[in-house]
């Protein structure tokens, strides 16, 4: 089964991770384009097209993770979720026989909630916030039993997002920077566990929820008010705890406007024919507003880590 026991992700764990999910999830693709294709200037753009994962977004491989090193789920799984985690924790949970329970807030989009519920969870919607939802996911847990499954603040989840990190950089060694949303860091955690400085991480984030770009300027995890179009996707209170241990291999955090994350929906869409949804936007955001501005010869990948949102919603 290969348990991890330590506190905090390492290279060594995701390299063990990486086999065990395998069989389970994608090696998803690289598109390469010229700058200029998108209104930029610069050495070409890198995007790792994560929404291709199996549920829409790279939270399946934590999820796989979790359900293949961790005892035995007898009395299945439970997760909170603004929706994403969900859907990946009940796709997991389908494809390995064990019954799921996800709990979402009300903020959660339809098309997240539709997607729970088609990978046959049991879902319960409530609560304002991701926060509500995670406590009475465990307060569900503590009467019923079950395997609890954190979105981003557990070895086994940050390890799982890791093998992301791991794919890009056997697919585009030369890379200089890698450009990944944030709501609560585990997918920035696993690239930085990953990494190690190797390359240089940023973290974008919605203006409205600014979890990790606070967090780096108090020294310590804060908590922040959340709201914005990509709430659902990006919208934890506080900056996760493992993500924070790792902020050494983290170069830094910017922050882009609903407006900007919008602007970057619609252009991914009219050049490239890709559909993201806002949360899966928001580090292209970061490229198309100048919120981050690339030296002249980077190299940068933009992490589109998720397209869970509905048909037509986006143009």
């Amino acid at each position: 089964m290969g348990v991890m026991t330590s506190l905090l992700p390492t290279r060594a764990d995701i390299l063990a991770s990486a086999p065990r999910i395998a069989p389970h999830i994608r090696h998803t693709p690289i598109l390469t384009v010229d700058a200029a294709d998108v209104g930029l200037s610069g050495a070409p753009i890198s995007f790792k097209l994560e929404f291709l994962q199996h549920s829409g977004t790279f939270k399946a491989r934590g999820a796989f993770n979790n359900l293949l090193s961790r005892a035995k789920p007898g009395q299945g799984v439970v997760a909170a979720s603004g929706g994403n985690h969900g859907a990946a924790v009940a796709y997991a949970a389908q494809k390995l026989g064990h019954p799921a329970h996800i709990f979402v807030p009300t903020i959660s989009s339809p098309a997240k909630i539709d997607r729970i519920r088609s990978y046959g969870a049991e879902i319960v919607v409530g609560g304002a916030s991701y926060v509500d939802a995670l406590a009475a996911s465990r307060e569900w847990a503590k009467a019923h039993g079950g395997l609890e499954l954190h979105a981003y603040d557990s070895v086994e989840t940050v390890a799982g997002q890791g093998t992301m990190a791991a794919e890009l950089a056997a697919d585009v060694p030369e890379l200089d920077t890698v450009l990944i949303a944030v709501g609560g860091g585990g997918l920035i955690a696993g690239a930085a566990a990953y990494y190690g400085g190797d390359a240089k991480l940023i973290g974008v984030e919605p203006s409205t929820a600014p979890t990790l770009h606070h967090a780096l300027a108090a020294g310590e995890p804060v908590d922040v008010p959340v709201s914005g179009v990509a709430a659902d996707s990006l919208g934890a209170r506080r900056i996760g705890n493992t993500c924070f241990a790792l902020r050494e291999h983290i170069h830094g955090a910017v922050l882009v406007s609903d407006e900007a994350i919008i602007a970057a929906q619609k252009a991914l869409w009219n050049v490239l024919r890709i559909v993201a949804e806002p949360g899966g936007a928001a580090a292209f955001a970061a490229l198309l507003s100048g919120a981050y501005r690339p030296a002249a010869d980077e190299r940068v990948c933009v992490v589109l880590c998720g397209a869970n949102t509905a048909p037509g919603s986006v143009g």
